[in-house]
Order: structure tokens, then sequence, then C-alpha cells
């Protein structure tokens, strides 16, 4: 059998800087932060680590608005501390993921403060600007359109208004964009995940969205048209081979891609001759609701989507969306943990996911989100989820020494790293058991998904490689129920108390109860 790339037999940790681990006493995480907790990223098993922006930014969108590609903020440290960060991570035998955010820039920027400053300089094309605006929002909410008084003309932002969008038409801007991923992978980094990839090109015709008849009051402004010319344009699969191209002029590197689109969309993005994205982030089982029937539907039509040769990935949380253990409550968090955890491909979790962490309310006056602040009451805020990773039961959590950026869940003192290590059956330590139970059977990894069937709140699917057969049964319904199965032992339930019981005709599942099995063939 050929051998996996890295990426595809890969657990990958998101880390969002900011909320991870704080040095320096300002209340934001830091890179020494991240250094600091690499020993328990390498003891958790994933394989690699994937750090959200910590470019130099004025922090509009928290970094997702980069004002220089090739720098680290000092809210973050220096290139030096990254360096060091970098080297400890591949000499522990991970791996270094990048966002990349190249739809869009800041408005600090010294290529958008040339482009602005006339329209007759040389980066005026740098940009999207027009004598008069079309009908495209803002994901942010309102007009993508912001007039600029220098020049008395328009120019176009998908998201806040201090987040310009770059004009990839424009082959310089392409040129000097690819420099930047070259400049990060000859320092080091294994990949990059690329915000909003599906947004990065728009219609040159800049022709106006037609309306939204499915829009219903309550929701995003933005998605009140449909947005069939500012996304997902034809033209982008050709700008995504390019760019993996660059990315294979090294070795063992990965391109992932943010895309938010559905099953039969998504599939392009791996490219003609699967040359696009090695990753297309599959978001399905964030958008799909949480029952047997539901997921089992999402699990069987991606598989039967994929494109020959293409890999598998899954994602049940990250920082734009709400924690799956509020989604679905703590008692199914851990089938959550079970489900993510056994399914084929390249798999991704969120900080504190491993925890059992939940949104974290926050108050009027605690709000640092745009996306709340600008369309507030809709739910729209990402800061409830990006509340600071809970170390120990200390004030402050054994994040910070000061005051921190978001607050703390009020169940941190329980809900901590100190505490759940301390108890063997723990969500912690089911997700340590299930990440080891990856790297010791392969048929997680690569074997063929089958059998995928919901039965009275029961999902059950099958892998197969060689002569190994694994069985999953996740009971996501009201009531407990008896299952008819083959003979076979445990590998692991999800209150990791069932390990090696041998089961044969038939097996018993409790409410919010999963086990693994492995089949006597």
């Amino acid at each position: 059998m050929q051998k996996l790339a890295w990426w595809q037999h890969s657990v990958i940790y998101e880390i969002y800087p900011r909320s991870f681990q704080d040095t320096n006493g300002d209340g934001v995480g830091d890179l020494r932060g991240i250094l600091e907790r690499l020993d328990y990223l390498a003891q958790l098993g994933v394989d690699a680590i994937w750090i959200s922006p910590i470019y130099p930014s004025p922090m509009a969108d928290f970094g997702y608005d980069v004002a220089d590609y090739c720098g680290i903020d000092p809210l973050f440290g220096t290139m030096e501390d990254f360096d060091r960060l970098l080297e400890e991570v591949h000499r522990r035998g991970l791996k270094m993921i990048l966002d990349f955010v190249p739809n869009h820039s800041s408005d600090q920027h010294p290529w958008f403060l040339e482009s602005r400053s006339s329209r007759k300089n040389q980066k005026r094309d740098w940009y999207l600007w027009r004598d008069r605006p079309n009908n495209w929002l803002s994901h942010f909410g309102g007009s993508g359109w912001q007039l600029d008084k220098t020049t008395s003309q328009y120019y176009y932002h998908a998201f806040l208004k201090q987040q310009p969008d770059l004009n990839w038409r424009n082959p310089a801007v392409k040129a000097v964009m690819f420099d930047v991923l070259r400049f990060w992978l000859r320092r080091g980094v294994d990949g990059f995940r690329v915000d909003v990839m599906w947004l990065m090109i728009k219609d040159d015709q800049f022709r106006d969205n037609p309306l939204n008849p499915g829009y219903r009051m309550g929701q995003s402004s933005n998605s009140r048209l449909l947005p069939i010319y500012d996304s997902d344009r034809p033209e982008i699969h050709d700008l995504v081979a390019e760019m993996r191209a660059v990315v294979d002029e090294f070795p063992d590197r990965v391109l992932i891609g943010e895309i938010y689109l559905p099953v039969q969309q998504l599939m392009t993005y791996y490219g003609s001759d699967l040359k696009g994205a090695n990753l297309p982030f599959n978001f399905q089982l964030l958008q799909c609701a949480w029952s047997a029937e539901a997921v089992a539907q999402v699990i069987s039509d991606y598989q039967a989507a994929l494109p020959d040769g293409a890999w598998p990935n899954w994602v049940l949380g990250n920082h734009d969306k709400a924690r799956i253990a509020t989604t679905v409550g703590a008692r199914q968090s851990r089938v959550a943990a079970m489900l993510l955890l056994t399914l084929p491909g390249t798999l991704t979790l969120y900080y504190g996911e491993e925890l059992g962490m939940t949104n974290v309310p926050i108050l009027p006056e605690q709000v640092q989100d745009p996306a709340e602040k600008n369309e507030p009451g809709l739910g729209l805020g990402r800061d409830p989820q990006r509340a600071p990773m809970p170390w120990d039961s200390s004030l402050a959590a054994g994040f910070t020494s000061g005051l921190p950026w978001l607050p703390l869940g009020d169940d941190h003192a329980s809900v901590n790293v100190a505490a759940l290590e301390k108890d063997p059956r723990s969500i912690l330590h089911l997700y340590r058991r299930l990440i080891d139970l990856r790297r010791c059977h392969r048929t997680l990894v690569s074997g063929r998904l089958q059998s995928v069937s919901a039965d009275n709140g029961v999902l059950r699917y099958q892998s197969q490689r060689e002569e190994e057969h694994i069985l999953v049964l996740l009971n996501m319904g009201q009531d407990p129920e008896r299952i008819t199965i083959e003979s076979g032992s445990v590998l692991a339930s999800t209150h990791l108390d069932r390990e090696g019981q041998k089961v044969s005709g038939t097996v018993d599942l409790e409410v919010a109860e999963g086990i693994v099995i492995s089949l006597d063939m």
C-alpha cells in the first residue's frame, strides 16, 4: 500500500493564538505561550498545529487584516520567537501550518496606502476600485463598498471596510503573494490554511447578485443576496492550481482551503487531476443536525462525492463556529469526539475541544468581535468560542498573570487541563485514547468506509483495511439501545470503561455512549 503523506494521517490542532497561553501578562496569548505548551500537545498526540494569523495587524479583525505578510506582530512576539517555536515544533516531530489571508489586506498595508493615494498609482489595480458600487454585500453587514474621499472612488471589501479585497486578476498581486508563500516555506513551515479561498476571485464585469428567495428576517444581512458574482467564480480553480504549484516547489508541504460550499461545489477545489487544494476543508458535520440519520447522510454524501484519489478530511469546530459541546451538549460531546476520531482521512481539532469547552457568554460591554458589533443581537459574534484556554483552577486559569482579553468560562475551575488530567475517565483522556487508537490502527485513518447507516438513533459504520475490520457504534438518540453485531473486542468506549470487553451477537449502548469494536474475521 502506498505510504501516506504526513498530512494524510495527521490530527491537526488549531490554535487561536490570542487565547492559548499568555506569557507577558498583557492578557493576550503569544508565541512563547505556544512554545510553553508544546509538550502538552505532544502528549495529546496531535501531529500538527495550525496557528491563526500572527502577522503585523491593526487588529480590526484580530489579525485577519494583515499589514505585513512577512512579519510577526509584536503582540505575539518576534521573528526570533517564531523561529524558535518552529524549531521546537519540528524537534518534537510535529508540523506547523500557518494561516494565509490572501483575499484581503489591512487598509494600513503599504500596498493599499499606495493604491488609494491616486488613481494613477502603479498599485491602483492591486485592489478593486469602481466609480459606482454594485449591490455586493459585506459578510460583516451592509454594503461591501466604501467611498474613499481621496480619489472619489469606491473600493470593495468582502468583510470590514478596514479589509480591502486584493485584485487577484492582477499578475503583480499573484507574483508578490506567491513570494509570500515562498518566504514562509523557505523558513520551514509545513503548509498553509488559506482563508476564504472560495472568495478570492470576483466577477470581472461586477454584475449585481440576485435576491435570495430563501432569506428570512433575523439572518445576517449578507444572506439577502445569492453570492453568484462575488464568490466561487470559475476562474478560482486556475488560481488555486497555481498556488498549489508554488507549495509543491517545496517537498512534503500541504495546502488547505477554507471553503463553505455545498458538497458538489466543494469537491471542485481538489482541482483537475487533484492539482488544487490538498484538502478543501470539509465543514459538513459543522452544518448538519445532530442526529444519527443526518450525520449518516452527510458521511455517505461526502464519501460518494469524493473524486478518485482525493483525500477526505473532517472538522467539528473552528474559531468561527459554536463549540461542539455547546451545540450537542456535554454528554454527546464525547460521542462527537469518537465520531471525529474514527472517520478516515485528515482530522482537525479546535483548541479546547479535548476539554469539552463550551461557548462562554459575552456581555454587551465585553464584545470584541466586529461581526457582533456590526450586527448586534443576531448571534453572529465569535467571541464565545474564542475564550482563553483553561489550564488550571486559578483565578485566570493559568492562561495569564493579567486580565484575559476575553472572559473565562464560569466552569473553568473544573473544566481545565489540570483537573481533567487527574480523572482517568475524563474527556481529555478520551481524546488521548482515540488519537492513540488511530496511530495503532491505520484502518481508522486509511480504511475503506462502508456500511454507513442509522437505526433508532444509533449511527453505525465500518472501516476495512486488509484483514482488519473496525465497527463504530454511536448512540446519538434519547434511549438506550441493543444492537445486533458480529463478534469482536472493544477497542475503546466513550466512558473509557469497556476496553478489551468481548462482544458477540448483541451489544448494549447507553444514551450518549459509543464504542469501537475490532471485529473477529
